[in-house]
């Protein structure tokens, strides 16, 4: 299988223009006898966004090696479409079980790539499916991924492609993710029917808006569940791609002398857009903080502390983001008894580059308790201002107390 290979392989190289040299690579791999072959989007990124400054190239498997054309990219399954200089060249299949969704898991597959640029290599590896509880379908692969090696295809022992490489995660061993091959195969088709994109920067924010917009209507439609947290209930999201975790400081030395009992709920919805750019997290925290010694002024500046309303995450300041903004005032959401009274911190950002898209926090402190307060963060990626508006009030009118 693997000395068929080569003549299918790539390795894609991003150079700086001027300097000829390169500045990242990766691997990809042909898919039609004209030429064209998939990799993924953050190996062609640079010259997706600055087409001006670089430029691309291949060397292949065989030794062959030219210029390569940027056709079209998919953000938010992380692929791209490139033309090289080949004709009648052999070329790599999708694999059809894979494309139905109906591979069995424990299937062996064999990962190709040019692993930290040392040459071409085969990695073997066992199908495990669909990752569960992400927003984001990957195939769950248990081989080893290195740099390199993203953009390459992972095969069937028959030679076809069930998924692209494109991950592997840190802190683990042999945990490594593919984009499955549908959606590159429907990314081909749009590329031969449309042709190329007629302006890739522009199509890029076209596609985050959409992305971003369907991710939220997932978020909102699904609404939220109220979980206890001492005397006070908060909302926590039904979406089955938060992961949630618990920590406290009741172990901590010195002794506290406040307790603050902590929950997070991440998403894995990020979207890697450029080097210095990752957008799409969500996340929602919640702690319950009681005083142990501390009087009401220590305890109202500890709360302080804790509820800075700045936006987290992303990529350079300067660069992606026009200034934060913030607005703090005292809320009641509603007459109910059942409903604290909350001090409110609202900030947001605008992307630059891409119009209609906001980063923004929001955090609450409930204002109902001298001795005990919740303090509850909601961080949001990359949203609409409608939407980030709908949901800030959904979130705040689901803050209760059940003193």
């Amino acid at each position: 299988m693997y000395a068929s290979a080569p003549p299918r392989l790539l390795q894609i190289r991003t150079l700086v223009a001027d300097a000829g040299r390169q500045t990242s690579i990766g691997s990809g791999f042909l898919v039609s006898s004209d030429g064209l072959a998939i990799t993924n989007y953050h190996v062609v990124s640079q010259v997706a966004l600055e087409p001006k400054t670089y430029r691309l190239e291949y060397i292949g498997a065989d030794g062959s090696r030219g210029e390569v054309s940027l056709l079209d990219v998919d953000v938010p399954n992380d692929l791209a479409v490139v033309r090289l200089d080949k004709k009648d060249a052999p070329f790599f299949q999708f694999d059809r079980a894979a494309m139905d969704g109906a591979m069995p898991k424990g299937e062996r597959l064999y990962s190709m790539g040019d692993p930290l640029d040392l040459g071409f290599t085969i990695v073997e590896g066992t199908y495990n499916g669909l990752v569960d509880h992400s927003y984001t379908d990957r195939v769950h692969f248990s081989g080893a991924l290195n740099p390199g090696m993203s953009g390459g295809p992972t095969v069937t022992a028959e030679g076809r492609v069930v998924g692209i490489n494109v991950a592997t995660r840190n802190g683990g061993q042999l945990v490594s993710f593919l984009v499955p091959a549908r959606f590159a195969d429907a990314l081909l088709t749009r590329v031969r029917n449309r042709g190329p994109a007629p302006d890739l920067r522009a199509e890029i924010g076209r596609q985050l808006a959409a992305s971003q917009a369907e991710l939220y209507k997932s978020f909102l439609d699904q609404g939220f569940r109220s979980v206890a947290l001492g005397p006070y209930r908060t909302p926590e999201s039904t979406v089955s791609w938060l992961n949630c975790w618990a920590r406290t400081n009741a172990d901590a030395t010195p002794k506290p002398r406040a307790s603050i009992n902590t929950t997070t709920c991440t998403s894995d919805a990020g979207l890697f857009v450029a080097s210095d750019l990752n957008i799409g997290n969500v996340q929602i925290s919640h702690s319950f903080v009681k005083t142990i010694d501390l009087n009401q002024f220590q305890l109202a500046t500890l709360l302080t502390q804790l509820s800075q309303g700045r936006v987290v995450g992303g990529g350079q300041y300067r660069k992606w983001y026009t200034p934060e903004h913030c607005h703090e005032d005292f809320v009641a959401t509603a007459a109910a008894s059942d409903r604290p009274p909350l001090r409110a911190t609202w900030c947001a950002r605008a992307y630059r580059e891409f119009d209609g898209l906001y980063d923004v926090a929001l955090v609450a402190v409930t204002q109902d308790d001298g001795s005990e307060a919740l303090v509850s963060r909601l961080n949001l990626q990359a949203i609409g201002y409608d939407d980030a508006m709908a949901l800030g009030k959904r979130f705040l009118e689901a803050l209760q107390v059940t003193r």
